[in-house]
């Protein structure tokens, strides 16, 4: 009957250095995770839903412009407005200008967000038409 106790403590043992072990992972896991978002956050990839005070990307359709201002409707629907200035870089395939900036056409913007919900244009993309797949998988791809 002496062995008894001596397999009680060794399955204590098990389950405490098990619990420790699954604590380090965790620990280890969730802090690659906040250096993941902190690497994306550093390269302004924070998305239509976080461009609250710094920056941010968008990506969408273009269903009005003027000279100084877009306004770009998101996949989730909703539009934003999106100023441009002389120093907004307008990218394609060759350099582009505002005229390139259609109705209809997709983009992807990146800049600075306004307090009252609208984006100063820094960067802009032109992108081919049915490109508004932020996950960056052909539109139609069976795998998403």
């Amino acid at each position: 009957m002496k062995k008894t106790p001596s397999i009680i403590i060794l399955i204590i043992v098990f389950v405490l250095l098990s619990a420790g072990f699954f604590y380090a992972g965790m620990k280890y896991g969730s802090s690659k995770l906040a250096a993941g978002a902190q690497r994306f956050q550093q390269m302004g990839l924070k998305g239509a839903a976080n461009t609250q005070n710094k920056g941010g990307l968008i990506m969408g359709e273009i269903t009005a412009k003027d000279e100084k201002s877009m306004t770009v409707k998101l996949n989730t629907g909703s539009s934003k407005i999106i100023f441009l200035s002389t120093s907004t870089q307008i990218n394609k395939a060759a350099a582009g200008t505002i005229d390139d900036l259609q109705i209809g056409s997709s983009v992807s913007v990146s800049g600075t967000s306004n307090q009252d919900g609208s984006l100063t244009a820094q960067s802009i993309q032109l992108r081919p038409a049915g490109t508004d797949n932020p996950t960056g998988t052909p539109p139609n791809n069976p795998i998403q």
